[in-house]
Formats: C-alpha cells, structure tokens, sequence
C-alpha cells in the first residue's frame, strides 16, 4: 500500500474503481449489458449454415439443417442452433418438418435430440403439429420420442401427455396421460382407418 496526500490507493483500488464504474454504468437504463453464445474453446469446427441427409438402407430419411453448428471430432457430435429437419417416407416424399432453437446430433448414429420450442409441423396441408420442449428422433428405429409434455393439435382435436413414441408420420402414437377435446369426428386412434 503506498499514500499519497488525500487519498490511500492499493494495488486492487484501479481493478475495483474499474469493476465499479462498469456496473455504474450498466445500472444506467439506457445502456444494457450485452450477452450472447460463445462457442466452448473445445470444438473442433465452427460451421454457419450446415446442412447433412440422414440415409437408411440407402433411402433418405431425413435432411438435418442448422444456422450455426459446434462440431467435437473426438466425441462425433454437434451441438447446433436454429434445427430444422425435413422428414421423408420411404418414397422420398417429405412427411412433416421439425424446428427447434437447439440440437444435439450424433453424427455416427445419425440421431438428434432437439430442444428449445420444438414444432413439428405435417407436410400434408392439413394443418397438424405436434408442440413440446424436447424431442429425439432415432432413425434407425424411423421413430421419434419425447419424455416431456407434449400438444398435438389437429382439425379434428387436440391431443396433451405428458410424453409420446410416433413414427415421423405420426401415424402410429403412443402416449403417456393422454387428454384432450375433439372437434367433429375427433382424433382417429392408430389403425382406425
């Protein structure tokens, strides 16, 4: 510690008065902090704008794009941001599109794992789509899952759980606490038709 006249200054004083006038000034209602991701110094690649096909016996299941993906060689994963995936039946029509804020993709296995505002939304016009949280697609099973609380919504009905095992159709569900109300001839149960 050195003295000077009228004042005691330490070593620490300049980092303190420093950290001080930062929160002064972030206090301001006119200035606020600014935030935002930062990818983790591990990540081996840094793509914007990735896009990869996920095949299954040589058929195209599914196309997996993302804004910004963090690529980890040694684990083979990718977290991504901004997820949309595209899925297709077995002849290569497109049958509903998933978006989310976050994904993680497994790229030796080919699955994802999306969280953050998922939707997924039929292909076929009809206007149905399936709202939750979280959400895994395996596509060697063609199926997706979700262990969070889920709404489908269709013209016919409205569909809640608390979880869900479907094919990307959607044809085939299974659900956990399923309630809901139906609009005209109702939600058709899987092989009512």
């Amino acid at each position: 510690m050195r003295a000077f006249p009228g004042r005691i200054v330490t070593r620490y004083g300049t980092l303190v008065f420093s950290l001080l006038l930062i929160v002064a000034a972030c206090a301001d209602q006119g200035v606020e902090p600014q935030t935002r991701l930062i990818a983790a110094d591990s990540a081996d690649q840094f793509l914007q704008g990735m896009t990869t096909v996920i095949t299954g016996d040589g058929i195209r299941r599914s196309v997996v794009s993302a804004d910004t993906a963090y690529i980890y060689q040694s684990r083979q994963v990718a977290e991504l941001r901004g997820v949309t995936v595209q899925f297709y039946d077995i002849q290569g029509t497109m049958t509903s599109i998933l978006r989310s804020r976050y994904g993680h993709y497994e790229i030796n296995r080919g699955t994802l794992e999306a969280r953050g505002g998922v939707v997924v939304t039929m292909a076929d016009g009809t206007g149905r789509r399936l709202t939750t949280e979280h959400l895994v697609y395996e596509p060697a099973m063609n199926q997706i899952r979700s262990d969070s609380a889920f709404v489908y919504d269709a013209p016919t009905g409205v569909l809640r759980g608390s979880s869900f095992t479907s094919d990307p159709d959607f044809r085939n569900i299974v659900t956990d606490r399923p309630r809901g109300r139906q609009r005209g001839e109702g939600v058709p149960l899987p092989g009512s038709r």
